[in-house]
């Protein structure tokens, strides 16, 4: 079967994702509605809509993978569904732990039903997620393939979990080090999207080369991706992001600019200051800027971010496609990693 077009791919893939909700009685309806709101497919009112999605890179990667790894992508849409439901349950349960209030221009799950829904949603989609990848022995995967895939996929949720854990650790913490920041989203971002990779190669049931090399791909384009999205989260254009401008710094995060800037700016003690105090308003989130920029922050996270693009093309090119169909799904991953460099939202 030819490798799923880019102006479908959206579609089935959140069609799988529907696919993989039980069908329940009325008492239960609005269990499930309410997690169906956190996705995109209802209104406030549980009525429905379509709202936007996000990006889906995960399950994108995971077929694309899977079709430059020689297998078919469409035997690949229940774990394409279940990596993005996993990605969601996390954002269910992040919005708890970061006490935030909007995800994607709406009201997040938990700030509506309150805190106790919002735990139990997300804990239903966590078991949805496995119940999508459990759907590949319907698309004529071998059983023992699929055991493989759950057991890296749980692996990889305790990977996030420790990267979480860490990112929650150093709340506040105002001594780590660039080094300790990259272990830290090396789990809490960069985990599913090189899973996402992974574990498409390894529903194709390729070589533990192929998969290792897709892997290595995917782990560097998510510490890309991540440290892109703390460069537009301090000088990212409102027009483009969505987002007050420095709205990072505004909040005080201590995203890898700022953890820079601490280990290496001669003002050092005056940002620690800064960052300390309960509330940055506009003079001080100049002075902030002011301070990162002398430090050449920002230069230091595009040298970093384009070394990681670098790993991940050097990746690709120990792939060896089996069939021109593999080639152009390797060339697609490619396009992806490009068009994240320098990206503007």
């Amino acid at each position: 079967m030819s490798m799923i077009t880019e102006n479908d791919v959206r579609y089935q893939i959140q069609a799988e994702m529907r696919a993989a909700f039980p069908v329940v009685e009325g008492r239960l309806s609005r269990f499930y509605a309410m997690q169906e709101y956190h996705l995109g497919w209802r209104n406030e009112d549980l009525t429905p809509t379509t709202a936007d999605p996000g990006k889906l890179i995960r399950p994108q990667l995971v077929l694309l993978a899977c079709a430059a790894a020689g297998g078919d992508p469409q035997q690949a849409l229940p774990l394409a569904a279940g990596v993005q439901l996993l990605h969601d349950f996390s954002l269910i349960h992040d919005d708890i732990e970061d006490d935030s209030a909007m995800r994607r221009g709406r009201r997040t799950l938990w700030h509506i039903w309150g805190l106790a829904h919002g735990i139990n949603a997300g804990d239903a989609m966590f078991v949805i997620a496995h119940l999508a990848i459990h759907r590949l022995s319907d698309r004529g995967l071998p059983a023992e393939r699929v055991l493989t895939i759950l057991r890296r996929f749980d692996e990889i949720i305790l990977r996030i979990c420790e990267g979480q854990y860490l990112d929650l650790s150093f709340e506040g913490d105002l001594s780590i080090s660039p080094a300790d920041y990259l272990t830290m989203i090396g789990g809490k971002t960069a985990a599913l999207i090189a899973g996402a990779a992974e574990l498409g190669a390894r529903a194709a049931g390729a070589t533990e080369e192929t998969v290792t090399a897709l892997a290595d791909f995917g782990r560097a384009v998510g510490l890309a991706f991540q440290i892109e999205d703390d460069i537009l989260g301090i000088w990212g254009a409102p027009e483009q992001t969505g987002k007050p401008f420095a709205a990072d710094l505004y909040r005080r995060k201590v995203s890898l600019p700022v953890v820079h800037a601490l280990s290496h700016s001669p003002d050092r003690e005056r940002l620690a200051e800064l960052y300390r105090q309960p509330v940055l308003g506009d003079d001080a989130v100049r002075q902030v800027l002011a301070i990162l920029d002398a430090a050449g922050s920002r230069s230091f996270c595009a040298v970093i971010a384009n070394e990681h693009h670098q790993a991940a093309f050097a990746a690709l090119d120990r792939l060896y496609p089996p069939t021109a169909t593999a080639a152009a799904a390797r060339d697609r991953l490619r396009a992806l990693a490009q068009s994240l460099i320098g990206r503007q939202y």
